[in-house]
């Protein structure tokens, strides 16, 4: 089954639900389809599961971002709204790696790719962003990246 298709059943069933949350949670879907829709039509044709998971990488992500400018700007009820949003939209990405195993992932990739400067991180990040797919925030493993290549 789709991601799209999931995500209908899961609208269907919050329309139907008495939950205190069930308006946030349709409207969340509701956007999060259309955005799944509008990535089909952009690429013209059927969206495979890896860029069905960057479309929902990509709207958690602006979620992020949007709670955090409402956040400065003081305006608290919104930025609950965003995270909120951020976290049902999580629910459809894979299960997200620790720190640790991250780190792992990028001194196995240093090795393989013998990179020993800050030059090298460009090379050593095109080794481990396949690896990790919507695993892992791509901040966390620039900023690993860069401690242990010494660009700190």
């Amino acid at each position: 089954m789709s991601l799209r298709e999931t995500a209908a059943d899961q609208m269907k069933a919050a329309m139907k639900s008495q939950a205190p949350d069930a308006k946030l949670r349709v409207s969340t879907l509701r956007m999060l389809m259309a955005e799944l829709k509008n990535a089909e039509i952009a690429k013209r044709g059927e969206l495979s599961q890896d860029e069905e998971l960057a479309v929902v990488a990509r709207e958690v992500k602006r979620r992020g971002e949007a709670a955090q400018e409402y956040a400065k700007a003081d305006r608290d009820d919104l930025a609950d709204k965003e995270k909120a949003e951020a976290e049902i939209l999580k629910e459809f990405l894979p299960e997200q790696l620790s720190e640790a195993e991250v780190e792992t992932i990028v001194a196995d990739a240093i090795a393989e790719t013998g990179a020993s400067s800050p030059r090298d991180m460009g090379r050593v990040m095109g080794a481990v962003m396949p690896k990790l797919k919507g695993r892992a925030d791509g901040k966390l493993v620039n900023a690993l990246v860069a401690r242990k290549l010494g660009a700190s």
